[in-house]
């Protein structure tokens, strides 16, 4: 079984930078690149939202919340995805989780344990 194991996170003040990451263990490493990864976030009171995703061809897509200022990037070598953050703000307080969705076999997704970030001065 497949499992993310998410790291990085931790809290920092308003306009400060982090950075998450994502490693799938249990992976062949030759099937990451059929994988989208991709950026969620759980912020306080609200549903788990859409904040990017990264394709193995090295294209990507961000919510317009965090356009901008949000990054996300991978290593297929590594089979790991990055999320670096940029000019975070207090609202940018959630848990992140990254998810992998193969991109023919609807079953093989999976989610990371989620990582908490917190932006407060």
């Amino acid at each position: 079984q497949v499992q993310l194991v998410e790291s990085g996170g931790g809290s920092v003040q308003p306009g400060g930078s982090l950075r998450v990451s994502c490693r799938a263990s249990r992976m062949i490493t030759s099937t990451f690149w059929q994988y989208i990864t991709s950026w969620y976030r759980k912020r306080p009171g609200l549903e788990r939202e859409f904040i990017a995703r990264a394709t193995s061809s090295g294209s990507t897509d961000y919510a317009d919340a965090v356009k901008g200022r949000f990054s996300a990037s991978r290593d297929n070598s590594r089979k790991t995805v990055y999320l670096q953050m940029n000019a975070l703000q207090p609202e940018d307080t959630a848990v992140y989780y990254c998810n992998f969705n193969h991109s023919t076999i609807q079953s093989y997704s999976y989610w990371g344990q989620g990582i908490q970030v917190t932006v407060s001065s």
